[in-house]
């Protein structure tokens, strides 16, 4: 705890001040406010305890799978050509160097 005050670079002087104006904001309502702190802290120690307990429910009771159970790697499989093959057009194989293309 002292790094963290430490951190924040807190003196006494300054905690004081701090509680005082909490005091003066909250009044006659700080039980309820530390009341409901306190419940909050608690549901939320709950349900971190909840979760601790389901992962600790889920790695001990996981089935463990047998060696000859996982399939061995396949090779990669050969995939057939997509693309498209182009062709000319009669009329353009028919076009000598000296002769001018029919449409």
């Amino acid at each position: 705890m002292a790094p963290m005050l430490a951190f924040f670079n807190f003196t006494t002087q300054k905690i004081i001040i701090i509680l005082v104006i909490g005091v003066l904001l909250f009044g006659r309502r700080l039980p309820e406010v530390g009341r409901y702190l306190g419940k909050g802290f608690v549901e939320f120690k709950k349900g971190i305890k909840g979760l601790e307990d389901d992962v600790d429910h889920t790695t001990a009771h996981s089935p463990t799978s047998s060696p000859a159970a996982i399939e061995p790697p396949r090779p990669p499989q050969r995939v057939g050509v997509t693309a498209p093959k182009f062709q000319d057009s009669p009329a353009n194989v028919n076009i000598q160097s000296n002769q001018t293309p029919q449409v």
